[in-house]
């Protein structure tokens, strides 16, 4: 392996050694090298419905998954083989829907009993890092959905309207954790680096479990001159850069390090088209 000038050694490093295991376990090489996911720009306003009719128009990129064996407890055989992938921004927002075979619906979160879960990881910077949680001096900004987080999202949602609607009676009492949003905002540098952001809620998650399938939309706003916010991706229109996956099936006891990945592929976002003026009276 020729090692490009700049790419730091502990990545390359990484690389191999990923290979040789793989190797030794008698695991196939699954490999998302090599795939771009594009960022389809829309005009107007984009959904955070699983369902809206927009993601319709825009063709799925099935991306591989492989099982976690670089750190301990390793993982080589997780449940969820691929993740469909599909991505749209307008400009001022981006977002993501993710979709996957999951025949069980974990959004439970209690001693023994696992959630379902995916994330979308994007460096921070330009240097490569290691796709599993970065590394030190290259760090990833990870968005976490949460079965569970959703569940608590969409109970305290729903509990808001049946107040509305009935402002008399009996009230019920139930304990329905606070949740700004049903995906966590990480930073990782390297393994059991993980760290919440302190500001939570930029980033919105919407997902819908139907038939044996998960469909979780992600979104946040773009990043403009000037508003960027500490240790957060940077996604500019017209601009190409590295993206990875990973999902938990709660149902196969997966957590923290035990799920499937998918290592850096490209995202290309559409550069920001011009709205069309509207048509010129011949007879002005």
């Amino acid at each position: 392996m020729v090692r490009r000038p700049g790419t730091p050694l502990v990545f390359v490093l990484g690389i191999v050694g990923c290979a040789l295991v793989l190797g030794w376990f008698g695991i196939p090489v699954v490999s998302s090298q090599g795939i771009v996911l594009r960022s389809h720009w829309v005009a107007g306003k984009i959904s955070s419905n699983p369902s809206d009719s927009a993601w319709e128009a825009i063709p799925p990129i099935p991306i591989p998954l492989s099982g976690q064996i670089i750190t301990r407890p390793v993982w080589p055989a997780p449940s969820a083989k691929v993740i469909s992938v599909r991505s749209l921004h307008n400009g001022e927002d981006i977002a993501f829907l993710l979709e996957w075979r999951d025949v069980t619906r974990n959004e439970r979160l209690t001693p023994g009993v696992f959630r379902d879960g995916v994330a979308v990881a994007l460096p921070l910077g330009d240097a490569p890092a290691f796709f599993c949680m970065g590394q030190l001096d290259h760090y990833v900004n990870i968005w976490h959905w949460k079965a569970d987080w959703q569940s608590d999202v969409d109970r305290r949602a729903a509990r808001a309207k049946e107040k509305k609607r009935k402002r008399g009676g009996i009230r019920r009492f139930e304990v329905i954790p606070r949740r700004p949003s049903s995906v966590e905002d990480l930073i990782g540098g390297g393994f059991s680096t993980l760290t919440s952001k302190r500001h939570q809620g930029r980033i919105q998650g919407q997902a819908e479990w139907k038939q044996g399938y998960w469909r979780v939309v992600m979104k946040r706003p773009l990043t403009h001159d000037g508003d960027a916010q500490e240790n957060e991706a940077i996604l500019v229109p017209g601009r190409m850069q590295a993206v990875a996956f990973a999902v938990w099936n709660g149902e196969n006891m997966e957590r923290n390090g035990q799920k499937a990945v998918a290592s850096w592929l490209q995202l290309m976002m559409d550069p920001v088209q011009d709205s069309p003026k509207p048509a010129r009276d011949e007879g002005q």
